[in-house]
């Protein structure tokens, strides 16, 4: 071989290994934050995790009629068919994913509180950085991780309702509701059980407790590697699930409220639960976003979103009494309840219906307030509102029309 042979085989040599050095030093762009398709999640509890969201309306004689979305509803773990943790129920039709070129990751879960619960029958991550070490963690830690490899720019979160007992208030009204007569009614809102959530004190330690899980929201993301300007925290509040008693469309008397219509409540409790009990969780969740100090939040009003829609409200009606058979036909959106009905042990029996799905916003509702959550994204540049329908119908997504203001 020449001199110049042997320089042109090693030129070559070195210019191949330059560029195979220039290769390994230029690692993939990974997505994360500001980088890459734009992402927005959910935290939180029931009222954002999807719970109900299998059912469209309400039937008494044949679930079928309102089944929107079958078995599987549930399973947003779709290497396994199941759900990734069992009973969060985050449904298909949950509020966040509103697509439009937006990709969306739902951590909440039916349940939870603001600390995570690991010691009943389900594991209940709250928004806080639980970690056993075998894989159960709480949301704030999960939306961090998520967070650290996605370019997430909102985080839509609903949280309180079960630090205020929730489900225990419910029971108690249904309970009074059916264990006394219309001559001597036994009212849940002044028992002393349902009276201890919302005293002053109470709603201070629980204000105080939202609080905290709103910074541990924003502590997650500046561990991911946030800016604070660089993200928003979108904070819902709760919507009336039930009418003001002259608004049921049963009769007090016998028992057909919750026998037939799934809504067991006096007048005077369902009166109760609009002018006391919502507007305290509502305003104890307002006060925690001042608390926390947080800067980049919005917020998104739903305590009116289902007026008209609302469980045994005498605008709608199950499917047998307003005369459809099935979810399908164009005016069931109009003409059933956005609002699951209160399933006891006796109703839900082996019926596909959990009880955990009572009084929770049904398919209907999740898309109702996914339209919402769409216009509060608002094409990357976020904003807070109040939400209401605006009109008759589903829009050309499907969903029944809703207007952010």
């Amino acid at each position: 071989m020449s001199v110049v042979t042997r320089a042109r085989t090693f030129a070559g040599a070195l210019t191949l290994s330059l560029i195979g050095l220039t290769l390994v030093q230029i690692p993939a762009h990974a997505d994360g934050p500001g980088v890459g398709t734009p992402w927005v999640a959910s935290v939180g509890d029931s009222y954002i995790s999807g719970e109900a969201g299998r059912w469209a309306g309400s039937s008494n004689s044949n679930s079928a009629s309102a089944d929107a979305l079958g078995s599987t509803a549930y399973f947003d773990n779709a290497a396994n068919n199941a759900e990734t943790i069992e009973r969060c129920h985050r449904s298909k039709s949950a509020e966040i994913k509103i697509g439009g070129g937006v990709s969306s990751v739902n951590l909440a879960c039916s349940g939870a509180k603001t600390a995570t619960d690991a010691g009943g029958s389900y594991f209940k991550p709250g928004l806080d950085f639980y970690d056993n070490g075998a894989g159960k963690i709480g949301q704030a830690k999960a939306l961090q991780q998520f967070a650290a490899t996605h370019n997430v720019k909102m985080v839509a979160v609903s949280i309180g309702g079960n630090d205020f007992n929730f489900a225990s208030v419910v029971q108690s009204c249904v309970v009074d509701f059916l264990g006394s007569p219309t001559w001597w009614k036994d009212y849940c809102y002044d028992d002393s059980s349902v009276k201890a959530n919302f005293t002053s004190s109470n709603v201070s330690t629980m204000k105080t407790r939202i609080s905290n899980a709103f910074i541990n929201i924003r502590t997650a993301m500046r561990n991911a590697g946030y800016a604070d300007n660089s993200w928003t925290l979108l904070v819902q509040n709760y919507p009336s699930p039930l009418p003001n008693g002259s608004g049921i469309r049963y009769s007090e008397s016998g028992y057909s409220r919750q026998n037939t219509g799934g809504c067991g409540f006096w007048n005077a409790d369902a009166n109760w639960a609009n002018a006391t009990a919502l507007p305290t969780i509502n305003n104890a969740v307002a006060g925690a976003i001042t608390q926390s100090g947080l800067t980049n939040t919005k917020t998104l009003n739903l305590s009116s979103a289902f007026n008209g829609r609302r469980l045994c409200e005498n605008t709608v009606g199950l499917y047998e009494e307003v005369g459809l058979s099935s979810w399908t036909q164009s005016t069931a959106v109009d003409r059933t309840e956005w609002v699951n009905q209160i399933r006891t042990v006796t109703t839900a029996g082996s019926s596909p219906y959990y009880i955990q799905e009572s009084l929770h916003p049904n398919y209907w509702g999740q898309l109702a307030t996914r339209s919402c959550v769409r216009q509060a994204y608002n094409a990357g540049v976020p904003k807070g509102g109040t939400c209401t329908r605006s009109a008759n119908g589903l829009s050309s997504l499907g969903e029944p029309r809703m207007t952010l203001n």
